[in-house]
């Protein structure tokens, strides 16, 4: 049996890492779902919400995805640092380097769509109130803290490249 392979980045720097996409990731949540905008138009008035914006919801779906797998991967890095082994062999750093693949591209297009979404809809609504305007701005705030978690994520799945096997 081969022994098994060297990290090369110690697991105590992958779990900084993870806990920062995971910071990074519950504040851009906190700050899109929380986003309100009341516009008031002919005597009604209509209250914008991020549910009502389908690439709002794509940015809270991909966050939803990225905080499960890096609280996953956060109670793995744990494990490996309390006890110094791995769980799962030799298979978990392929799943590592999958997972850790697919969740910042997913984050990535999260990002896209949300910074897409509000430079189009910001132009669209100038000058209609401050209160949208805010709102957008929030969804700037939200898109760009996302942004973030992915280049933690990118860092972390270039972790994962590193720690897998050689093969001979």
């Amino acid at each position: 049996m081969a022994p098994p392979p060297t990290t090369v980045v110690s697991p105590v720097v992958a779990l900084l890492v993870r806990v920062l996409t995971f910071a990074c990731l519950l504040i851009s949540i906190v700050i899109l779902t929380t986003n309100t905008a009341t516009l008031t138009l002919n005597f009604a008035e209509i209250k914008l919400r991020f549910k009502d914006i389908y690439a709002y919801r794509y940015m809270v779906a991909s966050i939803v995805f990225g905080i499960v797998y890096t609280l996953l991967q956060i109670a793995f890095t744990i494990y490996q640092v309390s006890t110094g082994n791995r769980l799962g062999g030799d298979g978990i750093y392929l799943f590592d380097f999958y997972g850790d693949k697919l969740i910042s591209y997913v984050l990535a297009t999260g990002t896209g769509a949300g910074f897409g979404v509000t430079k189009d809809l910001k132009a669209g609504f100038a000058g209609t109130s401050s209160s949208i305007d805010e709102f957008f701005n929030k969804g700037y705030a939200a898109a760009s803290i996302l942004l973030f978690a992915f280049l933690f994520s990118a860092v972390s799945s270039i972790f994962s490249s590193l720690s897998l096997p050689k093969r001979s």
